[in-house]
């Protein structure tokens, strides 16, 4: 098995702390700021930040759908970390200042991807869609705490 690894970023218009506590805000903000490729999210413990449990299903192509169960920790400021429960998957977000009233957000998921032909279908392509998949993600964040 050979890790997969995406990772995308985006500079925000808005102050690093404003940007991290959106990201954070698992009852209000995150789910608002989800694209269309999510579904079925709940949050079933906490809500902001450390210690979150949080659902949800995540399509990433038409015949590959994962069903998430996120334990979400702060290792350190200004860094989100979910877990799932499901799988080998650990997305990690880092925000950080980018100048005045700016940030820098950065979204990277790393998995235990498949063996053999599929694997390598999997290392080649599934970085692109989730990178996609996670550009609307950050648009929509940016949307949100731009306001």
């Amino acid at each position: 098995m050979a890790q997969v690894e995406a990772t995308t970023e985006r500079i925000i218009a808005a102050d690093a702390e404003a940007v991290f506590d959106a990201l954070a805000d698992y009852k209000e903000v995150r789910g608002k700021v989800l694209p269309g490729q999510f579904s079925e999210y709940e949050v079933r413990e906490g809500g902001d930040g450390e210690g979150t449990l949080v659902h949800w299903k995540l399509q990433a192509t038409s015949k590959r759908i994962r069903d998430c169960l996120l334990e979400v920790s702060e290792p350190t400021e200004g860094q989100l970390v979910e877990k799932d429960r499901n799988s080998s998957m650990v997305t990690t977000w880092i925000v950080t200042p980018a100048g005045e009233g700016k940030s820098k957000a950065v979204v990277s998921t790393v998995w235990n991807g498949a063996g053999g032909i599929g694997g390598f279908f999997e290392k080649t392509f599934a970085p692109k869609g989730l990178g996609r998949i996670y550009d609307e993600l950050l648009h929509n964040l940016a949307t949100e705490v731009e306001k």
